[in-house]
């Protein structure tokens, strides 16, 4: 089975890395960027969508409030990427969130942080890679008919792709995460040009419709709820931030120099995209509605069910650049790859987040532990399917899974800053020289504005957000903390369980052994069971069978007296058939009469060579041992007998481990021959170079019985034949 899986895996895969060479997999900062911050990168493609489609509830004219909102999320970005760049430099480990708030607010807290941070992985790959199809959809009409399909195969692709290892996803990704960069900021400079130099008048595809609203004039409370929606909507800009001080030590060194370096100018590369697209849509009078189908107008009349409303980025690429043409398709597909690679960032921050937790036995220890390409692959696989089953769920709609995204961001942005202002203060306490606390004023002023602001935005967002959607994610969160309090209270318990026992205890010895050997039939795997548990000289030896068959029964007992064994056999009655449950009862039976006694099973079983030859065997023994694990005082021992294709199988790897490819022998060094085989009797040299009978060389310089065996033929023209060891 190991073969049959091996070569897919290889081809998919790649090879297999050592440990040691872990530090090749580090990244430079030009490969960071891609990796860590494709996320808030690419969240300038649909945050000021976001931003207009809350908007739209009041009408175009709300449209106008549009450039405050982004002023706003502009500010909070800078603010977060300000502190975050404290963050890697006090906390370089990689615990990042987690790590600040369990060290300064406690477990609970650290907790909370891991559980929001969790979540947000989750649906920043279920919210990126729906909205990429959305985005591709506007090309190609076959991808929106089957977003649920495209959406879990672009899952099952970057999985693939993640598996390969840190470094070879981040070289894949570095060009499409580029390119969109480079076709934002073209889109940009080319609209400028049009519109400020040229004096072009650019209109997007929807300009000429119309939004129906429900209720005109909004003002007073409801206006202001609604721009407090708008804004945390176009807090979408700033997920994934906090993935870059997860990611510390994928980092080449110094390691949070390069974090931060790399956080200012995601932060700088996402601010301006972000702002220009909103500027853009705006002069280009793009027109959404939450409910396009019957609050967007086409010559006074509803859209219909068939309409399809196209991402914000889209409507100004067809405005700026023209409808069809190459700079439009160029910057549509960029789009499509870049969000479809956003889900990069989670991809990265939820294996390292699990290792972290596993190791702090919050998380199954399968999480911490790396794959074939020293990536965490367990952490990356559980990701992808839980992402999956969201988009599932959700019919990958970008819409209704964003209003789930934000939530858990900005419970961690709140935590991990108080934990920051926390931990200024602690050190303050202690720091004598001037110039570093000055510097950790600084730094704490920075951390507690950071605080309050994302505390003030978790609240907005809990406001508006809840009843849109933002409760599953307080649920899930809930669900995470749950399920990690009781894995580390599982831990802890075996822990303590398993604790070196007092010395007086550990002197006490079981007063006897009883052993006894499960037979069926008095083969060869039974006489080697029987042979073998002689040897451990236990107290009292037996050999029991389950009388499942009358007439096979008797036919065992009268062979077994023939035969002259001198173990006494055991007879189970099994009067339902089975064989687990008579064995479970007798050594039950046995431990009630005498409780200091270990009783020792012995059960011989079969090896073979082929996986399907294993369905065949065992499955009895398998379903016992299963059993008598759960049954305190017995010690279980498997007694192997080899059947003759577990024997082929052994030669068969024995050859693949000695064979060389053509050339290989003539290439590599002589092998002198050992002494031994030189002068022995073995290994005598006769007249004419001949080895005969017993590996003597005899006339002619034939290898005759004893120098050659099976599978060993004449080697490439001058090379050196190999000599099989017996």
């Amino acid at each position: 089975m190991s073969r049959m899986t091996d070569v897919p895996k290889r081809l998919l895969l790649g090879r297999a890395l050592r440990s040691d060479r872990l530090a090749e997999t580090l990244l430079p900062k030009r490969l960071a960027l891609p990796v860590f911050a494709s996320d808030p990168l690419s969240s300038v493609a649909y945050a000021p969508g976001e931003v207009l489609l809350v908007l739209s509830v009041a009408g175009v004219s709300a449209y106008s409030f549009s450039p405050w909102i982004a002023v706003a999320v502009v500010v909070l970005m800078f603010t977060v990427v300000a502190s975050y760049r404290q963050n890697v430099r006090a906390y370089p480990s990689g615990g990042g969130d987690y790590e600040v708030a369990t060290t300064n607010l406690g477990r609970r807290a650290g907790l909370t942080v891991a559980s929001a941070l969790l979540v947000d992985y989750v649906l920043t790959v279920a919210v990126s890679i729906s909205s990429g199809v959305e985005n591709l959809g506007s090309a190609i009409p076959f991808v929106v008919e089957h977003k649920t399909f495209c959406a879990v195969a672009v899952i099952v692709l970057l999985t693939l792709m993640n598996l390969r290892g840190v470094r070879e996803s981040g070289k894949l990704f570095a060009v499409p995460t580029y390119c969109f960069v480079v076709g934002v900021f073209g889109l940009i400079v080319w609209g400028l040009v049009r519109g400020a130099v040229l004096g072009d008048e650019m209109r997007a595809p929807t300009a000429d419709y119309e939004i129906h609203t429900e209720q005109s004039g909004i003002a007073g409370f409801a206006l202001a709820f609604l721009l407090l929606r708008a804004f945390s909507s176009g807090c979408a800009a700033l997920t994934g931030v906090e993935a870059i001080s997860n990611g510390v030590p994928a980092f080449r060194k110094p390691k949070s120099r390069n974090a931060a370096n790399t956080l200012a100018m995601m932060g700088v590369l996402a601010v301006t995209m972000f702002c220009g697209i909103i500027a853009l849509a705006l002069t280009t009078h793009v027109r959404m509605a939450e409910n396009p189908a019957t609050d967007l107008l086409i010559d006074g009349r509803p859209a219909g069910a068939d309409y399809t409303q196209n991402p914000v980025i889209s409507q100004v690429a067809a405005a700026v650049f023209g409808d069809g043409t190459f700079p439009f398709v160029y910057l549509a597909a960029a789009t499509a790859l870049v969000l479809f690679l956003a889900a990069n960032t989670a991809y990265n921050g939820f294996p390292l987040l699990g290792s972290i937790l596993a190791q702090d036995r919050y998380l199954p220890r399968q999480l911490h532990t790396r794959g074939d390409r020293l990536a965490f692959s367990n952490g990356i696989v559980l990701l992808a399917g839980a992402a999956a089953i969201l988009v599932v769920v959700y019919g990958a709609d970008s819409t209704r899974l964003i209003q789930l995204y934000i939530v858990g961001v900005f419970v961690s942005f709140t935590l991990s800053q108080t934990g920051m202002v926390r931990h200024w203060n602690r050190l303050l306490t202690t720091e004598t020289d001037r110039a570093r606390r000055r510097h950790m004023y600084r730094s704490r002023a920075i951390n507690t504005f950071g605080a309050f602001f994302t505390g003030l935005v978790l609240v907005v967002v809990l406001v508006t957000k809840f009843t849109h959607g933002a409760w599953v994610s307080l649920v899930g969160m809930a669900l995470f903390y749950a399920v990690m309090t009781g894995i580390r209270r599982h831990y802890d318990g075996v822990a303590e369980e398993l604790a070196a026992e007092d010395p007086g205890e550990a002197k006490l010895r079981p007063s006897r052994v009883h052993s006894f050997v499960l037979v069926s039939k008095i083969h060869k795997p039974t006489l080697r069971a029987l042979r073998y548990a002689k040897l451990m000289r236990s107290d009292t030896l037996e050999a029991v069978t389950v009388n499942m068959d009358q007439d096979e029964t008797e036919q065992l007992r009268r062979e077994w007296d023939e035969s002259g064994i001198d173990i006494p056999l055991t007879i189970l009655d099994s009067p339902y058939r089975e064989i687990s449950r008579p064995v479970i009862d007798y050594v039950k039976r046995l431990r009630q009469e005498q409780p200091r006694d270990v009783v020792s099973v012995f059960i011989p079983e079969y090896v073979v060579g082929h996986w399907y030859e294993h369905l065949l065997h065992n499955q009895s023994a398998l379903r016992l041992k299963g059993r008598l694990l759960f049954t305190p005082g017995v010690m279980v021992t498997s007694v192997p007998y080899q059947l003759e294709s577990s024997e082929l199988a052994k030669k068969r790897a024995r050859r693949r481990e000695q064979w060389n490819a053509p050339g290989s022998v003539r290439r590599g060094p002589v092998i002198q021959p050992r002494k031994s085989e030189k002068d022995g009797k073995s290994g005598k040299q006769a007249k004419g170079g001949k080895q005969a009978k017993g590996g003597k060389q005899a006339k002619g310089g034939k290898q005759t019985k004893g120098g050659k065996g099976p599978g060993d033929g004449p080697g490439p023209a001058g090379s050196v034949t190999r000599q099989r060891r017996r």
